[in-house]
């Protein structure tokens, strides 16, 4: 282990500042007497990254990357997700998930533009996080090494890291208040809570576990209608005004948090076999995905649709799973990308305690025709008679089978 430890010249590291991967940035240049650079991305977690180079170079970082990956996020990872309706297990969508593809990704074209020989990340050896980072990563470069510090060392507790911390003169950064007693994870998508109580699947956390949304109790007492604006599956505008994707969702993030809208307490399935539960807030995704299945409603084909939820769980389970870049996803991915070629046109949204509702939606490449639908004289634009021959039809191994088990 030793050896194989001293043919690492320089590492490049997945760093946020806190206290693990501030731990582990000391503990890779003493275990491995090699270089390390660390890189940040900003993908919309709304925490102040002034603290993170000054804290890198107190620890004798020379090359520091602090990356405004926003836009990218969502334009290039959310937005395509949410054409497929993608959730994992009928109810998470997959705000963390998403995230780490590409966090990956801009990992390793540092890694390689550094001219380093491994990467290494703060992920434990419980979670997806660790699968979904080193997937990403063996994507862009099949011989890299990976180093994961918490599948290595023995700091086992946060008990432990302050101390490593406080023996080796670790800056640490003092949450206001004492920080949560949750693991916490933010991104532009949603915020994800566990640990602490929610280890008991019993136990219910207090009003103040939530950070992003009101408590749809004390949400407005009056409802908010707001219209989104689809180009071929995505917002590109909100109550006509027209904006890039971050900062679509950066406004249904505030109207939803506002009303309540996207609070989610769940046990969920860790791809490495445990069950998690975890508390998450995706305001804006939870209104996204509303509007955008109310605008597929009347601009997709029926078996379009169908086999679109058909494939949807396949293609959630991919991402949560760490696939991003697998073949497989982006097969699934072009199929979605294709459906969505007419997917244009308005949703009118009533936001209201804690809820979206459908108010509305029209499209010039709609399939919907009153004409056809109507209740009343549809002045020979349907056939009624037509409808007996096709049950008859649909009918035939119904009867054929009936008749047979009589028998």
């Amino acid at each position: 282990m030793a050896s194989n430890k001293n043919t690492v010249r320089k590492v490049a590291l997945a760093y946020s500042g806190g206290l693990d991967t501030s731990v582990i940035l000391k503990w890779l240049q003493d275990t491995y007497n090699c270089e390390v650079v660390t890189f940040t991305a900003d993908i919309g977690q709304g925490e102040e990254l002034d603290h993170v180079r000054p804290k890198a170079k107190a620890l004798g970082v020379k090359e520091i990357f602090i990356d405004d990956l926003r836009e990218e996020f969502v334009r290039d990872f959310v937005f395509p997700m949410f054409r497929a309706n993608a959730i994992y297990e009928g109810e998470y969508l997959l705000g963390t998930s998403i995230a780490r593809p590409l966090i990956a990704k801009r990992l390793m074209e540092i890694a390689a533009a550094t001219g380093c020989d491994a990467i290494a990340h703060g992920a434990t050896g419980k979670g997806n996080d660790q699968v979904r980072f080193e997937l990403g990563a063996y994507h862009f470069n099949p011989n890299i090494k990976v180093i994961a510090p918490w599948r290595e060392w023995d700091l086992t507790s946060r008990e432990t890291l302050l101390a490593y911390a406080a023996k080796h003169k670790i800056p640490i950064t003092k949450k206001k208040g004492g920080g949560s007693p949750y693991s916490m994870d933010a991104n532009a998508l949603h915020i994800s809570y566990e640990g602490g109580g929610l280890e008991d699947p019993w136990w219910v956390p207090d009003d103040s576990i939530w950070r992003w949304t009101k408590n749809p109790e004390d949400a407005p007492a009056t409802p908010e209608y707001i219209t989104l604006k689809f180009e071929k599956g995505d917002v590109v505008a909100i109550n006509g005004k027209r904006m890039k994707p971050y900062k679509v969702l950066a406004t249904l993030n505030e109207l939803g948090g506002k009303h309540g809208i996207g609070r989610l307490d769940i046990v969920e399935n860790r791809y490495v076999g445990m069950k998690s539960r975890g508390c998450y807030e995706t305001p804006g995704g939870t209104i996204l995905l509303k509007a955008h299945r109310a605008i597929e409603s009347i601009t997709l084909d029926r078996e379009q649709a169908h086999l679109k939820d058909e494939l949807m769980p396949k293609y959630a389970s991919l991402i949560y799973n760490g696939y991003w870049f697998s073949p497989e996803r982006r097969a699934l991915q072009a199929l979605i990308d294709d459906t969505q070629q007419k997917v244009n046109g308005e949703v009118r949204l009533k936001l209201y305690k804690g809820n979206v509702y459908n108010a509305g939606r029209r499209s010039k490449d709609s399939l919907f025709d009153a004409r056809v639908a109507t209740f009343e004289d549809d002045k020979g634009a349907y056939n009624q008679k037509d409808a007996e021959g096709f049950i008859r039809l649909n009918a035939l191994r119904l009867r054929t089978g009936a008749k047979r088990d009589r028998r």
